[in-house]
């Protein structure tokens, strides 16, 4: 900006000032230059305190997140977490292959080694009742039933429930270690069982009624429909967030009794259909199990992508199932020194206190077990991709949208000079029955409504973050750097 000063020619003794603003083509002079540089520098600033809002949004918006997700992950009606809760939620399915005895004659008759071979999957729905007799308590927990239903899914099988393998007779496995096997003989011989038999896929899952047994039902699964799992009570979280969905009981006890162990017999974690939100990757998740009568950790192993949902995966560690000498946590869990080899037999776990039938539980073709499990029956092939459990869990909620459990059941039998069908059996032997796939995966709809009511919510407000520091950053260092060359362009003219 110019003033100028002289004598208007016309009028003689007027003075005049008139202003411009020729601060291009080559005039600068000092009002100009302060004007630029005072631009440039409050540019600076406000560049300065947009990043600096950006910083401080970010604790801030931390906290907002974190009170959003903390109020909706109790347990209490009008929640998300409670709506979830009560109602059946996704479906789930249980696969279920069946081991087929290939050489069952060769067994019996030459003491060969079994040969199996796996038929599935037999797809059932399970789990699509929902809770019952869901009762609030005043110490902050919540009680429930599970009740328990299967429904066959022709369209995701490979054949008919009718469809017949040759299977271990669990009437014979059963009574094997907890029969006179002088008498178990004559009522084998009476009713003319042996060690294996021919059964449909629903007989050896559900039940059927066995002769050597008087005709009582028996069946791998058998009672299932109509039965509940439970009750089960769990803490809501009310007065602590980081205790919601924790088993405060199951059964109405606070511990269990099936190890006569205080470790052993603890109930750890959730029910692993949830957790407590703002996941550390570094700590495992607790869950109890009632299909192994156990509680177990699984450890983290990567994150994944969920339908645009990025999740933790978790997956039980091969220690879960390892002998007393790899984890001596594990001792406890040792019921049958013979059967386990003085407790050095890793991979499967004695579930016969809790079954009250004798029943072994592994992970499925004897996954991270001894190598003489696998070994005592051809045709197993482990696999770590297709047996192992996981879980994938959304961090900040807690909430688990996919998971996996792959479990074996297996029954055992041995050696024995009385029973005609064992005597050519050299070795005890813990042979696999049945493996199953329980899975679920959040569907679409649910996972569209995640991503629109927590996702794109933080990812919004981490957008904005990030744009306010960037912005504000990039301001405040081009502002100073221009302000600093029209300093030196001034100081070049005052010299020239």
């Amino acid at each position: 900006m110019t003033m100028k000063y002289g004598r208007n020619p016309g009028k003689t003794g007027v003075l005049t000032v008139s202003l411009g603003f020729p601060c291009y083509g080559g005039t600068l002079n000092m009002g100009c230059r302060c004007d630029t540089v005072c631009g440039l520098i409050v540019g600076s600033v406000v560049g300065a305190l947009v990043a600096v809002f950006g910083a401080i949004l970010m604790p801030v918006g931390d906290n907002i997140i974190a009170s959003t997700v903390n109020k909706e992950a109790v347990l209490e009606p009008g929640t998300t977490a409670y709506e979830n809760f009560v109602s059946a939620g996704n479906p789930i399915y249980r696969q279920f292959w069946l081991y087929d005895v290939l050489n069952a004659a060769g067994v019996v008759e030459l003491g060969e080694k079994p040969e199996v071979k796996e038929r599935g999957p037999y797809t059932y729905r399970t789990r699509y009742l929902p809770k019952e007799n869901i009762t609030a308590h005043e110490n902050h927990t919540v009680s429930f039933l599970l009740p328990a239903g299967a429904i066959f899914e022709p369209s995701m099988s490979v054949g008919p429930e009718e469809d017949e393998v040759t299977v271990l007779n669990l009437g014979v496995a059963g009574a094997y270690s907890s029969l006179d096997h002088g008498l178990l003989n004559f009522l084998m011989q009476s009713t003319n069982s042996s060690l294996f038999q021919r059964r449909s896929v629903k007989e050896v899952l559900w039940g059927y009624r066995d002769p050597l047994l008087l005709s009582s039902l028996v069946g791998v699964f058998y009672p299932y429909n109509g039965t509940f799992d439970g009750p089960y009570s769990i803490f809501t979280g009310k007065d602590d967030i980081s205790k919601v969905s924790l088993i405060d009981k199951w059964n109405d006890q606070s511990t269990l009794s099936f190890w006569d162990n205080p470790y052993c017999d603890m109930i750890n974690g959730t029910d692993a259909s949830s957790f407590p939100p703002f996941l550390d990757k570094k700590e495992p998740l607790f869950f109890f199990s009632s299909d192994i009568c156990r509680s177990v950790s699984a450890v983290y192993s990567g994150s994944h992508d969920l339908m645009g949902i990025d999740v933790y995966r978790y997956k039980l560690p091969p220690r879960t199932l390892a002998s007393p000498v790899e984890n001596p946590d594990n001792m406890c869990f040792c019921r049958d020194e013979l059967v386990t080899r003085n407790c050095t037999l890793a991979g499967v776990l004695d579930v016969s206190s809790c079954r009250g039938f004798p029943v072994y539980i592994s992970l499925p073709h004897f996954l991270h077990g001894s190598a003489h499990l696998s070994q005592a029956v051809h045709g197993l092939s482990p696999s770590e991709e297709h047996h192992f459990t996981y879980l994938d869990v959304e961090p900040t909620t807690g909430f688990t949208l996919r998971f996996a459990k792959r479990l074996q059941v297996n029954m055992m039998y041995g050696p024995s000079t009385k029973i005609t069908a064992l005597q050519h059996v050299k070795d005890y032997t813990i042979f696999p029955v049945v493996w199953l796939n329980e899975t679920a995966t959040v569907d679409e709809e649910t996972a569209d409504m995640f991503k629109k009511e927590l996702v794109s919510r933080i990812d919004l407000l981490d957008n904005l973050q990030i744009g306010l520091m960037s912005v504000g950053s990039a301001m405040c260092v081009l502002c100073a750097v221009a302000a600093c060359v029209v300093k030196r362009g001034r100081k070049r003219n005052i010299i020239a």
